[in-house]
């Protein structure tokens, strides 16, 4: 005589649909997704032409996706549990240079004005990444340092000379306005970027060894990590990627001065904070350091149109950044408790 056996009973919530969506409902990048898209809607209600216009919904795409690099390559440090002050100062330099590539030798390649300034940051990120591993200085200090010497660098090598839009190729400049099935080339160009940077870190042994380094670094070292390696190599992450915003903000702008770059290394690490990427490293993926570079930079957009102060739009952007990290804080300490509780149920 044959016995048959009842299935187990299908607990609420098990399935793989149900733990995808609870995944996504708990996600630090899905606050940051319901603001961004608040924020949008508000603006829009205010006044209509911010999204519903052709130009409105292009700068909705267009005007993040430079600093949207940046913010990329400033969440891989900051991962690390480092930050990079430089990356301001990198765009402006590889934005000069760009323009500076089109000028002295006419008829060059617009790749090889690509691999110059990405190669040119990740040349300057290496210098940040290998003063921070060798010299056990503090990212903050190293590059504070950097920052003021690459930008003096930038304001003598440009002086009082600025890169016009005549002097780049018209194919060039087409990068930062044109435009494929209504999307801006730029933003696609941003895009791909991201999907590559956020399939490295999740799916590679060395990109998952980032978040281990940003943990603990030194339980990193016990076990046996390359923490030299991989801190140097975040840090020629985070400049190629900027000398890659350099080169589009020159196609996205035409006009280069001694300026360019200027304070962007605190939107992108600020979009990289709002995004949930946690500053004492470990914790955060690109994509919320990209939508937090597309809330930053559409807030500055939408606050103008609901008649706010000038000195009220900064102070938002203040406590959102203030309200991440506290947020990241809170979360850390219930972690810690749960790892106590769980320990001390085992016992």
């Amino acid at each position: 005589m044959s016995t048959t056996t009842a299935p187990a009973p299908v607990q609420p919530g098990s399935s793989a649909a149900s733990r995808i969506v609870k995944s996504i409902a708990t996600a630090r990048e899905t606050g940051i997704l319901i603001a961004l898209i608040v924020v949008v809607i508000a603006a829009t209600v205010a006044n209509p032409n911010f999204l519903f216009s052709n130009d409105g919904f292009r700068d909705l795409l267009l005007t993040p996706s430079i600093l949207l690099l940046v913010a990329v390559g400033s969440a891989v440090v900051i991962i690390t549990r480092n930050v990079d002050l430089s990356v301001g100062s990198v765009v402006g330099l590889t934005a000069y240079l760009t323009g500076r590539l089109f000028i002295d030798i006419p008829g060059i390649p617009i790749i090889a004005v690509f691999f110059g300034g990405v190669l040119l940051g990740g040349l300057l990120g290496l210098i940040n990444g290998a003063l921070v591993a060798f010299a056990r200085v503090p990212a903050l200090v190293i590059t504070l340092g950097t920052m003021y010497i690459y930008r003096g660098l930038n304001v003598a090598w440009t002086g009082s000379d600025r890169i016009n839009a005549s002097d780049l190729p018209r194919d060039f400049r087409a990068l930062g306005t044109d435009r494929i099935l209504g999307i801006p080339i730029l933003t696609i160009i941003a895009v791909v970027v991201l999907i590559v940077a956020a399939w490295y870190l999740r799916n590679l042994r060395s990109g998952r060894e980032l978040y281990a380094i940003g943990s603990d670094p030194d339980a990193a070292h016990l076990y046996g990590l390359r923490v030299t390696r991989r801190v140097i190599f975040a840090f020629v992450v985070s400049g190629a990627l900027a000398g890659m915003a350099g080169v589009l903000y020159a196609a996205r702008y035409g006009t280069v001065s001694s300026s360019a770059g200027f304070g962007w290394e605190l939107q992108a690490i600020g979009a990289a904070v709002i995004g949930g990427v946690a500053i004492s490293g470990g914790v955060g993926t690109v994509w919320g350091a990209a939508i937090g570079a597309f809330l930053l930079l559409t807030i500055n957009r939408a606050l103008p149109i609901l008649g706010i102060d000038d000195f009220w739009q900064r102070a938002v952007v203040g406590v959102l950044i203030i309200g991440a990290i506290v947020l990241d804080r809170v979360l850390a300490v219930r972690q810690h408790r749960r790892l106590i509780a769980g320990r001390e149920e085992t016992r």
